[in-house]
């Protein structure tokens, strides 16, 4: 079984994922910590849980999701896995950072790449990964069918979607992504979104006003 602990980071509120099973292997999910307040913070659940990160996991790589890959990576010496097509993001992520008056130091490379369908292990459990282009190139949501949910980073959200007017976001696609890839799931699953509150499928595929079929 899965136990999933969520964080709210920085300034854009971005939602970090702790996720651990029963034998207290863990992976990180989209770090947004910004500051030493937040770090401790992250670092104070890992210590109680006396858990062990083996994994540093981005669902896209927009910079408010990836500014404490750093730091984690350092921290633990845990590789990052992420999507190939994140790779552009990571070579400007100083400047995106910066033009949001943010200060990124250390970028932290991609370790290992990882392409849908593939398969992320936690200790005894694992997760499915679901490319869902649309927001950002690179985009992926990690799904666990045993325990019933799925960390959605900014392609869906409680009735509302990822924006698509930045560069490499396509509105046809995120819609194509999500009907295809989310909608297909139980309804009962349950969303963990990059931001905000978390939903769960039935509810979104009835009420999100931008993708919503009107049939769970």
């Amino acid at each position: 079984m899965i136990t999933v602990k969520p964080f709210t980071f920085n300034p854009f509120q971005v939602n970090t994922y702790v996720l651990s099973d029963d034998s207290k292997a863990c992976v990180v999910i989209d770090p947004g910590m910004h500051d030493s307040y937040e770090k401790d913070e992250l670092m104070a659940y890992i210590e109680s849980e006396r858990l062990n990160p083996v994994l540093l996991l981005n669902t896209h790589a927009h910079v408010d999701h990836i500014i404490g890959n750093g730091f984690v990576a350092e921290k633990y010496g845990i590789p990052l896995v992420a999507h190939e097509h994140c790779v552009g993001f990571l070579k400007h992520a100083k400047e995106y950072a910066a033009s949001f008056g943010l200060t990124m130091d250390n970028v932290k490379s991609i370790d290992r790449f990882i392409a849908d369908g593939d398969e992320i292990k936690i200790g005894n459990a694992s997760l499915k990964v679901l490319y869902t282009p649309g927001h950002a190139a690179g985009s992926v949501c990690f799904y666990s069918e045993d325990d019933g949910f799925v960390v959605t980073g900014d392609v869906l959200f409680n009735q509302s979607i990822g924006r698509t007017d930045l560069p490499t976001g396509n509105y046809e696609q995120l819609q194509q992504s999500i009907w295809e890839k989310l909608f297909t799931l139980p309804g009962q699953t349950v969303v963990w979104p990059g931001h905000g509150p978390e939903t769960n499928i039935g509810f979104e595929k009835l009420h999100n006003p931008f993708v919503a079929i009107g049939k769970e």
